[in-house]
C-alpha cells in the first residue's frame, strides 16, 4: 500500500494527508507502545489469565448443576443456563480465542500454549489458527484476502460485487448469530466457493476430517453425555446446554462483528495494500476496526475485543492490557489528527445493523468506500 493510497482514505475522513513522514513517524511510536509494555508483562499477567480460566471453570460447574438442580426447580435451569452461557462466553472469548494467539506463551505455562489449546467450540483450533491468526490478522479487511469479510456468507463490503443472493442476508445475518460457532467451524473449509474450480476437494479433505472430528466431540459433550447423566430429565438438560450456546453466540457475534463492521470500518483491495510498509499496517488496522465503551466486566465478557483496534495492532499481546494501551493510541490518533472508531454497544451495533441492510441491496454501496467512513 503506498502512502497515497492510505492518504486518499485519511483525506477522505479528516480532509487532508500525513505526510510519509507523519505515517511513519505514528508507526514508531505504535511499536515504541510495543515494546515497552511488552517488557513490562509479568506475574500479574498470568495472575489475571489464570484467576479468569477458574472462575469460568467455577461457572461451568455452578451452571451444569443449576440445569440439573432445574428438574425440581425451574428458576435453578435458568440461572444454570445463564451460567454456562457465561462460562462459554469466558473460555471462547477470554480465554480460548487470546491463550490461541499465543499471547501467553512467554510464561511457558503447558496450559497457555497458544499452539495447542483447543477450546470449547465446533471449530477445530487449528483450522482457526490458520483462518484467524493468519488469514485474517495478516490480511485484515482486505476483500478477498481476509476471509472474515462476510465469513463467505454476507456482503460487508462495498467491493463485494452484488448477487440478488444478498437480498435474503438480514435473515442470513440472524442465522448466522445463533449458530455462529458453526458458521466459523467451517470457516476454513470454504463452503460458499464449493462449486467453483478452485475449491479442491484434496485440498479440502483434511479440513472437512478435522472439522468433523471436532463436532462429533462437542455434540457427544453437550448432547449426548450430560444429558444422559440425567436419565429420564435427558432433554431439559440437552435444551439448557444447547441454550447456553446459542447465548454464547449470540454474544460472540455482536462483539466480533461490532469490532468489524460498523459503518465506520473501512475495507481494502488488495491492490491498495501492496508493499504497504508497517507504519501503513498500523493505519489500516486502526481504519478498519472499531472499539467498544464500557466498563470492566464488559470488557472482560468480550475478550477485550472491545478493544479491537488494539487487538489488531497487537494481537499477540495480552489482552488483558488493552484497556491502558487505547488511552495512548487514541492519544497518538489525536496527535495525527486520525480517526479512532469508539461506542456503545447500542450505537456500534446499530451501525453493523445498518450495513448489513444497506449491502443487501444493489446499490447499497453507491460505488462510494469512503462513504462508509
Amino acid at each position: 500500500m503506498t502512502s497515497m493510497n492510505i492518504n486518499t482514505r485519511i483525506a477522505g475522513i479528516i480532509g487532508r494527508k500525513l505526510t510519509k513522514e507523519q505515517v511513519e513517524a505514528f508507526g514508531a511510536e505504535i511499536d515504541a507502545l510495543r515494546t515497552r509494555i511488552t517488557a513490562d508483562l509479568g506475574q500479574k499477567d498470568l495472575d489475571y489469565i489464570k484467576d479468569i480460566i477458574r472462575l469460568q471453570r467455577r461457572l461451568e460447574i455452578g451452571g451444569r448443576v443449576g440445569i440439573y438442580a432445574g428438574i425440581v426447580n425451574p428458576l435453578a435451569w435458568v440461572a444454570g443456563v445463564g451460567a454456562l452461557g457465561v462460562a462459554k462466553i469466558l473460555e471462547n472469548m477470554e480465554v480460548g480465542h487470546n491463550v490461541m494467539h499465543g499471547q501467553f506463551d512467554w510464561t511457558n505455562d503447558p496450559e497457555l500454549r497458544g499452539r495447542k489449546y483447543e477450546w470449547d467450540n465446533v471449530c477445530d483450533g487449528d483450522q482457526w489458527r490458520h483462518s484467524h491468526n493468519y488469514m485474517h490478522h495478516h490480511f485484515t479487511n482486505i476483500v478477498g484476502k481476509d476471509h472474515d469479510v462476510g465469513y463467505g456468507i454476507l456482503r460487508m463490503a462495498d467491493q463485494q460485487e452484488w448477487e440478488p443472493k444478498y437480498l435474503a442476508q438480514p435473515v442470513y445475518a440472524l442465522m448466522l448469530a445463533l449458530f455462529f460457532e458453526w458458521g466459523v467451524g467451517v470457516h476454513d473449509i470454504d463452503l460458499a466457493n464449493v462449486m467453483k474450480p478452485e475449491w479442491k476437494w484434496a485440498e479440502k479433505k483434511p479440513l472437512v476430517k478435522n472439522f468433523l472430528k471436532k463436532m462429533r466431540k462437542q455434540l457427544v459433550k453437550d448432547y449426548v453425555a450430560f444429558p444422559a447423566l440425567a436419565g429420564p430429565f435427558f432433554l431439559p438438560v440437552l435444551a439448557g446446554n444447547f441454550v447456553a450456546n446459542i447465548i454464547r453466540n449470540i454474544w460472540a457475534f455482536m462483539i466480533i462483528f461490532c469490532g468489524h463492521f460498523t459503518e465506520g470500518a473501512e475495507m481494502f483491495t488488495e491492490e491498495e495494500c501492496e508493499n504497504e510498509t508497517k507504519a501503513e499496517w498500523y493505519l489500516r488496522q486502526l481504519m478498519g476496526s472499531s472499539n467498544l465503551e464500557g466498563g470492566k466486566w464488559f470488557h472482560i465478557m468480550s475478550g477485550n475485543l472491545s478493544h479491537q483496534i488494539e487487538h489488531h495492532m497487537f494481537p499477540d499481546i495480552p489482552a488483558n492490557r488493552y484497556a491502558e494501551m487505547a488511552v495512548e493510541v487514541k492519544a497518538l490518533c489525536e496527535k495525527y489528527g486520525l480517526p479512532y472508531n469508539t461506542g456503545s454497544l447500542s450505537k456500534q451495533f446499530g451501525t453493523v445493523v445498518q450495513r448489513i441492510f444497506r449491502l443487501s441491496l444493489p446499490n447499497g454501496g453507491n460505488g462510494n468506500v469512503a462513504a462508509v467512513a
